[in-house]
């Protein structure tokens, strides 16, 4: 079966069940992986429930999975056409090189991916997610694209969610916060209440769950500053779990618990508004 094959579901039957006999030259670890690792959608949706009930008429789908023929590393493949390519990228990677690491970032692996199947093929970095942070990132295949992106960035972006892990309980389920953004000589980033001092940031953010140490908040970015959330979810007094440059105190994930989810955008060619999403980590569940 190819990596990106889609099949139709034909007769009600349990999830793990099918996949094994579309995988019929595939262990059943190999088929557990995959749905751990949250490459098996089910109408489009990620899926890790082994014991799901299919139902006749469902469509399930594989995640491709982009590799680097030089560090042998991996990550999911949420959407590919002629123009775009949109990743799922883990946390601790780089978005692109920089002077301490060139190799294991998400633009060399995308790339490699890439000219695995093209040699002449390139991409393009349209927009960044911090190292810490995981999520949907989305690549161009051509400078053409990526400036066209990039130009239109404000106007073609739609949506831009993230699910945010934070400390304590907050106080208001629902809130919008707005600061002007600087930063210093360490390239720290700080709030400052002055109009105008600074660039203007504003984050909305909505509890999808609280718990007795942490809350979990679904958050959305009208701007889209260099480590907004975390300052912001620092400047009401709920820092990122795990986010020590920004206030927090505890680290039950070992990363920081900040995950690009959706991303909703105008495609470049066709002009048709398209929603990528990432499934939220497992372990984000674990302390809630």
């Amino acid at each position: 079966m190819k990596e990106q094959s889609e099949f139709r579901v034909d007769t009600e039957t349990e999830l793990l069940h099918f996949l094994l006999e579309r995988y019929s030259g595939k262990s059943r670890n190999y088929v557990k992986g995959l749905l751990k690792r949250g490459q098996i959608l089910i109408d489009g949706e990620p899926c890790r429930d082994y014991s799901r009930t299919l139902l006749p008429g469902q469509m399930v789908g594989m995640l491709a999975r982009a590799a680097s023929e030089r560090g042998g590393m991996t990550l999911p493949v949420i959407y590919e056409d002629d123009d775009i390519i949109v990743i799922d990228k883990p946390a601790g990677m780089l978005s692109i090189s920089t002077d301490r690491e060139r190799e294991n970032t998400a633009y060399h692996i995308v790339t490699d991916y890439i000219k695995s199947r093209n040699k002449a093929g390139r991409v393009f970095i349209v927009h960044r997610l911090d190292r810490e942070t995981s999520g949907v990132m989305l690549l161009a295949k051509s400078e053409k694209i990526k400036l066209k992106l990039q130009e239109s960035w404000t106007e073609s972006v739609a949506r831009r969610g993230y699910i945010a892990v934070v400390e304590g309980k907050v106080e208001e389920p629902k809130r919008q916060i707005t600061s002007w953004l600087r930063q210093t000589k360490t390239l720290l980033v700080y709030s400052s209440d002055r109009k105008g001092d600074g660039k203007m940031a504003v984050t909305n953010c909505e509890a999808i769950k609280i718990a007795d140490k942490y809350s979990l908040l679904d958050v959305s970015l009208d701007t889209g500053r260099k480590n907004q959330i975390r300052v912001h979810m620092q400047d009401i007094g709920h820092p990122v779990a795990g986010d020590k440059k920004y206030g927090a105190r505890t680290d039950p994930f070992g990363r920081v618990g900040l995950h690009a989810s959706e991303l909703v955008v105008r495609h470049p060619s066709t002009g048709e508004e398209m929603s990528f999403k990432a499934p939220m980590p497992a372990v984000f569940k674990k302390v809630l």
